[in-house]
């Protein structure tokens, strides 16, 4: 069974636009890319070829992974005033403590293609985000991560 991505309406468009662009006009460019490669001379030792040919392989992996987002996504609606702050779930922010350490962080939890400029995220699927999900404000989760088990407090949940 395919892992359900939980995004935002704005992050939605933005995997959507991509996509359109990498299979338009990203599939354009590496293609001449390559021909203009292929024009060099001996595939073998032609580092241009090589190049453009990795590039491909690259963006051909991020379409596969955009197209697999988008078919396997769950909208979360703009929580707003409507939130549920006792319990951390896909589109919250959870500020968290790591035991033994003084620092708050905070987190927004939710796909990694939820990435932001000002705030890091934390993946359901990752060890941490298994942790946190469901839990509450207040309660204290415990996860491995490279053979270590890590205690974290959560401090609070927000929109």
């Amino acid at each position: 069974m395919p892992e359900i991505h939980h995004i935002s309406a704005e992050t939605h468009d933005r995997l959507q636009a991509e996509l359109t662009d990498l299979t338009g006009r990203g599939r354009i460019d590496i293609a001449a890319q390559i021909e203009t490669a292929r024009l060099l001379g001996d595939l073998s030792e032609n580092g241009d070829y090589h190049a453009a040919k990795e590039e491909q392989g690259k963006m051909e992996g991020r379409i596969m992974r955009l197209k697999s987002i988008l078919e396997n996504c769950e909208i979360v609606a703009d929580v707003g005033d409507s939130f549920d702050d006792s319990v951390v779930a896909p589109g919250l922010v959870v500020s968290i403590r790591f035991e033994g350490d003084d620092e708050v962080e905070q987190f927004l939890f939710g796909s990694i293609e939820e990435r932001r400029t000002d705030i890091e995220v934390v993946s359901p699927g990752s060890p941490m985000g298994r942790a946190l999900e469901g839990a509450r404000a207040g309660q204290t989760v415990t996860y491995e991560a490279n053979g270590n088990q890590l205690s974290i407090e959560i401090i609070a949940i927000e929109a």
